[in-house]
C-alpha cells in the first residue's frame, strides 16, 4: 500500500512491541523488530514471511547498535519510524535497592534508547523525515514508592524525549514520548526485577503496595491491542504529539500530578519570586 511505512520497534518478542509488530504488519507495514535470539527473531519472521524482518540485538550492545542500523538501511531499506519499546521494571525500596541495578535499569531504559536514536538520526536527517516514538510510562509522570529507578529513568527518557523533539523539528523528524498506564503485559510480572527486602521500617509502606501490584498483574484495565491501535494512529498523523497517554489511569493520574504541582507553585510563589535580582 502506499501509506506502508517500515518500523524499527526494539523488543518485539513480548507486550506493547509484539502488539504493535502484529498490527503494524496487518495494516500492511514493514515492521523490522529486535530480539534477544536466535529462536525469538525465527518466530517473529513467521509472522509475515516479507514484511516481518527479525535481528538479534541487545540494546545494552551500545558498540553495535550503528553497525545494525546502517545494515537495515543498506540491506532492508530507508527506516521511516523508530519505536523504542525495549525495556523492563525494577521494583525495590530504593534505600535498599543496590545501585548496580540503577546502572542497568538505566543502561536498559535510556542509555539503550539513546542509542538507537543516535543511529538513526543521520538517516532521518539527511532525508527530512522520520518519527522517533519512544515508549515511556506514566511512571515518567507520576511516582510511586519502590519503583524509583524505574521512574527516574522515565523521566529521564520523558526529558530527553522532549528536547530530541524541538532539536530535529526543522529537519522534518518528529519525536513522541508516549506514556502508557497500567496494561495487561509482562511488565509487573515475569518482567520486572525486583530487590528483596532487607529493612522493617518500609514494611507498613510498601508491602501492600508490592502485593497488590502482584495481585493485578494480568487483569489490568489497558489492552495491548487497542494501544498499538493508538501508535499506529499516531504515525499516522501529520501532526504527532510530544506527549501522549494511554489509558484514563494515566491521564487521571497524570491531570492530578499537574493539579498538585500548580497547587504549590501558588502556594510558594512569594518565596519562589523572592530570589530573582
Amino acid at each position: 500500500m502506499s501509506s506502508s511505512k517500515t518500523l524499527l520497534i526494539t523488543g518485539v518478542s513480548s507486550g506493547f512491541g509484539r502488539a504493535l509488530a502484529v498490527e503494524a504488519l496487518a495494516a500492511g507495514h514493514c515492521v523490522i523488530g529486535t530480539v534477544r535470539n536466535e529462536q525469538a527473531r525465527r518466530a517473529f519472521e513467521a509472522l509475515a514471511s516479507a514484511r516481518a524482518i527479525g535481528r538479534v540485538l541487545d540494546v545494552t550492545e551500545f558498540d553495535a547498535i550503528d553497525g545494525v542500523v546502517a545494515a537495515l538501511e543498506r540491506d532492508v531499506g530507508p527506516v521511516d519510524v523508530l519505536v523504542n519499546n525495549a525495556g523492563y521494571g525494577h521494583e525495590g525500596v530504593m534505600e535498599e535497592s543496590p545501585l548496580a541495578e540503577m546502572r542497568r535499569q538505566f543502561d536498559v531504559n535510556v542509555f539503550g534508547a539513546v542509542a538507537m536514536m543516535k543511529a538513526v538520526l543521520p538517516y532521518m536527517r539527511e532525508r527530512r523525515r522520520g518519527h522517533i516514538i519512544n515508549i515511556t510510562s506514566m511512571g515518567g509522570f507520576i511516582t510511586l514508592p519502590g519503583i524509583a529507578y524505574y521512574c527516574g529513568s522515565k523521566f529521564a527518557l520523558e526529558g530527553i524525549s522532549e528536547v530530541l523533539g524541538k532539536e530535529v523539528r526543522p529537519f522534518g523528524i518528529a519525536v513522541t514520548a508516549v506514556a502508557p498506564g497500567s496494561f495487561r503485559t509482562d511488565w509487573a510480572g515475569r518482567s520486572m526485577v525486583r530487590t528483596p527486602r532487607s529493612i522493617a521500617d518500609y514494611d507498613a509502606l510498601f508491602d501492600p503496595i508490592r502485593k497488590a501490584r502482584e495481585e493485578k498483574s494480568g487483569k489490568q484495565l489497558g489492552d495491548p491491542v487497542k494501544a498499538a491501535r493508538a501508535l499506529l494512529a499516531v504515525i499516522a498523523s501529520d501532526a504527532p504529539p510530544a506527549h501522549l497517554l494511554l489509558g484514563s489511569d494515566a491521564l487521571e493520574l497524570g491531570r492530578n500530578k499537574l493539579s498538585a504541582l500548580a497547587e504549590e507553585f501558588n502556594a510558594w510563589e512569594t518565596l519562589t519570586r523572592s530570589t530573582d535580582g
